[in-house]
């Protein structure tokens, strides 16, 4: 248990007294003096009454499974046939009739949850219960009940549990995460190694992290010590609200290092209200492949303001993002009434969005926005595009070739799709070569990418490539915007410097 903050002691007090009144009537008398609001609040003497309101709702997770027996590695020796010692060798190594086999040995693992219906629901990470055979969930007053699955989500890495109590549980509430600030005090409360009923204090120490563990990545960070067994435990304000599901930790040694993870409430209770009503999630989609804005993208894009969006790579044929007008190049700047800041709000925003909902979104199309109207799909009824085999031919001549940008381009041929494995329908000029230390180069572009666009326009020959840089000198442009497509169909804008 962390301890509350200390005092300053009585001499530090004194040697800071006449500094502290000389800035407090700096403040008072400036012009530029910080409102109430910005200010900060003085810290908590102590989170007892806070933690021993909430310790009854958060519980320890246990779980087992069994794992398969393990083979014994020792191999029988080779005997002749027929050997006498042969029936005592089988028995010994567990291959006669009467050997005792291997058995199946059972692990067990630690996790935290908490209570959110006094009814018998718990929430807690799908990690925890992945893959169990058996879950039990103890309480604070050292009762155990068996748990069954109600439903988990992998992406978020939640899971609810269902027990049956034999009277009201003490429950919990998920609070607004969304208006946590950085510096705000939060509790965690759980089971860290195994130490039920662990309560740490600490602050936000960001929010909105990306950690690379799913899609829709917008976690709070914490340097409230969070350890192994953490795992599904609550994160609360000091109101009392669940404002985040503590899951990960940044850890060389495995303990704390006052950096840990955790799923927003406004994440959380979504997903959990779907797996209560449906036993699974139910998102929206749109059908799009997106890609970041880059600030040489979105100069090459006109795209204006803080909020850069997300690029449209590509569209799945027959979406509702296809069937709303949407094209590729476009940069969705809102959705549904809700501004798109970067490549990674977009997905959390339309995953939220009801299914069968119609709603407005805008586009920065050739550097004007517009307005579109598509209906949201769902995200599991999504089908994954196919790719055609290519086919071969050795006999075609090699074509003549044209350099640009550090890329040697030649048009599609057979030659080339059997070369660089391309689908048969191909399009756009063929890059059979890129320059050492070019500038495409240091983009990513591949020899065997297909460039489809020069600046939005579409191109079928290396004149054309050509051509559309020229136009691009003439109008001052320092970069051309390029898409490209890979051999397997995967599109994506790469903005390269003409100079």
């Amino acid at each position: 248990m962390s301890k509350p903050p200390s005092r300053p002691s009585a001499f530090a007090s004194r040697a800071r007294g006449a500094a502290a009144v000389a800035l407090a009537a700096t403040i008072a008398l400036s012009p530029l003096a910080l409102p109430s609001s910005a200010l900060a609040r003085p810290a908590p003497e102590s989170f007892a009454d806070l933690a021993e309101g909430l310790l009854d709702a958060v519980v320890n997770i246990s779980t087992s499974q069994n794992a398969p027996a393990a083979e014994k590695s020792v191999p029988k020796p080779k005997l002749p046939e027929g050997s006498p010692f042969e029936e005592f060798f089988d028995e010994f190594f567990n291959k006669g009739p009467g050997a005792q086999q291997p058995r199946a040995r059972k692990q067990s693992s630690l996790g935290s949850g908490f209570v959110v219906d006094p009814a018998g629901i718990v929430v807690t990470n799908n990690h925890v219960i992945d893959g169990a055979d058996e879950i039990t969930v103890n309480f604070n007053d050292g009762s155990k009940l068996v748990a069954e699955l109600v439903g988990k989500d992998a992406k978020t890495d939640l899971a609810v549990l269902r027990v049956k109590p034999p009277k009201p549980l003490k429950a919990v509430k998920f609070g607004d995460s969304d208006k946590l600030r950085v510096g705000d005090w939060v509790l965690a409360i759980g089971n860290p190694f195994g130490l039920g009923g662990s309560v740490s204090a600490g602050i936000v120490s960001a929010r909105k992290r990306n950690i690379n563990s799913g899609p829709y990545d917008n976690f709070i960070q914490t340097d409230a010590a969070i350890n192994r067994g953490n795992s599904g435990g609550p994160l609360f304000n000091t109101d009392g609200d669940v404002v985040g599901i503590n899951t990960a930790i940044i850890s060389p040694s495995g303990g704390s290092i006052g950096i840990g993870f955790s799923v927003p409430a406004s994440t959380a209770g979504p997903v959990v209200e779907q797996l209560l009503k449906y036993g699974e999630t139910r998102r929206g989609w749109i059908g799009v492949r997106i890609q970041e804005v880059t600030d040489d993208i979105a100069d090459s894009l006109g795209v204006k303001g803080p909020n850069k969006g997300a690029l449209i790579a590509g569209v799945n044929d027959d979406g509702p993002a296809e069937k709303g007008g949407v094209q590729v190049g476009d940069v969705i700047v809102g959705f549904d009434g809700k501004p798109v800041k970067d490549v990674r709000e977009l997905p959390r925003i339309v995953a939220d969005t009801p299914i069968d909902r119609e709603v407005e979104v805008k586009v920065v199309r050739k550097g004007k926005e517009e307005s579109l109207k598509l209906k949201v799909g769902r995200l599991e009824e999504a089908e994954t595009p196919k790719t055609a085999a290519a086919k071969s031919d050795d006999t075609a001549e090699e074509p003549q070739t044209t350099e640009a940008l550090g890329l040697t381009l030649a048009p599609v041929s057979d030659a080339l799709k059997s070369q660089f494995g391309l689908k048969p329908d191909a399009k756009g000029v063929v890059i059979t070569d890129v320059k050492d230390g070019s500038k495409a180069e240091e983009k990513g572009i591949q020899a065997g990418d297909l460039l489809l666009e020069v600046a939005q326009e579409a191109i079928a020959t290396p004149a054309d490539v050509a051509r559309r840089i020229d136009a691009l000198k003439k109008d001052g442009k320092k970069s051309a915007l390029l898409l490209l497509a890979n051999k397997a169909g995967d599109v994506r804008f790469v903005a390269v410097s003409i100079d």
